[in-house]
């Protein structure tokens, strides 16, 4: 199978980066993580100017056909942008919701931010802090204190939320977790929602894989070290060169889990947590290897690798952990729990 984006696919990606470069989302992430959220709705309405969000609703119900593999392309330059707020979570609820319910038409045409509850996002699930026991563990929404509408899975589908604690800090700190509970149920997919969160946030990681990877290429060829550039070392080029490869072997499975998600006659259901383990281990070796090469100031945060160091580390978690990840493989389950 050969995944070739055709020339619209390119040129729409393409397009994204100019948008996420102009807007200076590194700046944004701050802000955010400050409190300021003005210049990261702002940017999600640009974005939803392209058509990102009707990207994953069929024409029928107002969207542009689903389309998951330009979704991916798309969120790749946004983890590659370190851009912050629950977007993943905003599309994944378009794709979920049926095109009657109140608030499809507001989030494609990007007037509002909404999240969901992810059980993997859970503190202490692998990425964000403390664990928690019990079924409290599956109430915890990203950005929930502030979103314009929150959602949590319930048997059936979903219900609408209820904000019910203090935000959580995150390793990301353009991230919070806000435990939520369920109030009123609401008819939606809750197969395909999981589905596009899964893939949106693998495709994320992989992102911020190759941003850092650009970057710690960078930053090697400048660095001297014995009157030599660092990057000059044999052991220096061996750990990108591993970076490299980790992120291109799982670039084919990214779009695999991408067909899988369209339903294609020619994808696995296992297709999409392998996509998500794959991403999530390349971006982790990526962030390994950029701290090792940029030392000390790779964890300052004034360096802008910082931001994508934080937000790979939370994301591995996201929506099917990597243990999940293995055993939806092993299983032949569509999504991991």
């Amino acid at each position: 199978m050969r995944f070739l984006p055709d020339r619209d696919h390119r040129s729409y990606t393409a397009t994204i980066r100019r948008l996420l470069a102009d807007a200076g989302t590194h700046r944004i992430a701050r802000a955010w993580a400050a409190g300021d959220h003005a210049p990261g709705r702002a940017l999600w309405r640009s974005l939803a100017e392209t058509g990102l969000p009707a990207l994953a609703v069929p024409e029928q119900d107002g969207g542009l056909g689903r389309r998951p593999a330009e979704l991916a392309a798309a969120f790749m330059e946004i983890g590659r942008a370190a851009a912050p707020g629950p977007l993943v979570e905003t599309v994944a609820l378009a794709a979920g919701l049926p095109a009657a319910a109140p608030w499809a038409a507001p989030l494609l045409a990007g007037d509002r931010l909404a999240t969901v509850a992810d059980p993997a996002t859970a503190p202490g699930a692998g990425a964000d802090g403390r664990r928690a026991r019990g079924p409290e563990a599956a109430g915890y929404a990203v950005d929930a204190h502030l979103a314009d509408a929150v959602f949590v899975p319930v048997a059936g589908g979903l219900a609408t939320g209820t904000v019910a604690g203090a935000p959580l800090r995150s390793l990301d700190p353009g991230r919070r977790l806000v435990r939520c509970v369920p109030g009123e149920p609401v008819p939606a997919d809750l197969q395909r929602l999981r589905a596009f969160a899964t893939l949106l946030t693998a495709a994320q990681l992989l992102g911020a894989g190759e941003a850092m990877l650009e970057t710690s290429a960078a930053y090697v060829r400048q660095r001297r070290q014995f009157g030599r550039a660092v990057g000059a070392f044999q052991a220096v080029k061996h750990q990108l060169a591993d970076v490299a490869v980790a992120l291109e072997f799982a670039r084919p499975l990214l779009y695999g889990g991408a067909l899988a998600v369209r339903g294609d006659s020619a994808a696995e259901s296992r297709d999409l947590p392998a996509a998500k383990a794959a991403c999530a281990d390349a971006a982790h070796l990526a962030a390994r290897t950029a701290l090792q090469v940029h030392g000390a100031v790779g964890y300052t945060d004034e360096y802008d690798l910082s931001l994508l160091l934080r937000k790979v580390r939370a994301l591995q978690a996201a929506w099917g952990t990597r243990a999940a990840c293995h055993a939806a493989v092993l299983s032949g389950a569509p999504v991991p729990d």
